[in-house]
């Protein structure tokens, strides 16, 4: 089972204890996938210690979920389990529009530095936060072109991996290779690596689920960022050989 459908029908729906048993499987096997060991902390750890224990109140708006209120406050989206279980949701997506959660104090700087800002960013612990998104005022312009904007997130990547933020580095990086598969290497290459590494392994278990089209799809995005990379090499000729003979059939 991939990453994907473990978050989406194990974790997004509250069944914690089947979808921590299937992130142990998943992470047996691929060891090396950092937004899987960046989840199994979410779903293990303590919200408190990972978030802060003082936090504000917030009513919830039409549109919000734990992911979009992750994305504002915590500046990461895939943040969404660890704030969950800080509110002690069973079901986060069960969230509905005029329930009142708990956001952690320190949301109000995360969310400065993602564009965020709070109505009363120096109200008591007791104050009502309404997000609202703005436009940070060193945001890129929209001219900006894929290219462009794939070296400025690498540059944000190598700068969040300098201050120890792994995660995001690497989700910088991520969204930088998407932009642009050849997008020139600088600055340290081990999250690179580490990076294809995990491409690689989410494409192994797409292939054993016979999700061939996606697991070919993302072996060309590898060769496309390392066309040397031979393992990529290897398993996408498998791939498209098994395809060739189940399209016979």
């Amino acid at each position: 089972m991939s990453l994907h459908a473990i978050v989406n029908t194990y974790l997004l729906h509250g069944r914690y204890s089947e979808g921590e048993q299937r992130l142990r499987q998943y992470l047996a096997k691929y060891p090396n996938d950092h937004p899987a060991q960046n989840m199994l902390r979410q779903l293990t750890g303590d919200p408190k210690a990972m978030l802060g224990a003082a936090s504000r109140s917030y009513v919830v708006q039409s549109g919000d979920s734990y992911s979009t209120l992750a994305a504002h406050t915590l500046g990461d989206s895939n943040q969404f389990l660890v704030l969950a279980r800080y509110n002690g949701s069973s079901n986060p997506s069960a969230l509905r529009a005029g329930d009142t959660i708990r956001l952690p104090a320190g949301a109000a700087r995360s969310a400065s530095s993602s564009g965020v800002t709070s109505s009363r960013s120096n109200a008591d612990s007791g104050a009502t936060l309404v997000v609202t998104p703005t436009t940070p005022p060193d945001a890129a312009p929209s001219s900006e072109s894929p290219a462009t904007k794939a070296q400025r997130l690498q540059t944000e990547s190598n700068a969040l991996l300098k201050q120890g933020q792994n995660d995001q580095a690497m989700a910088r990086l991520d969204e930088a290779l998407t932009l642009d598969p050849h997008l020139k290497p600088a600055g340290n290459q081990t999250l690179r690596s580490q990076l294809l590494a995990s491409y690689h392994e989410r494409a192994v278990v797409l292939y054993r689920d016979q999700k061939l089209d996606q697991a070919i799809a993302l072996w060309d995005h590898v060769l496309a960022i390392d066309p040397g990379y031979e393992r990529a090499v290897i398993y996408r000729a498998r791939a498209v050989e098994l395809q060739h003979r189940l399209n016979q059939i």
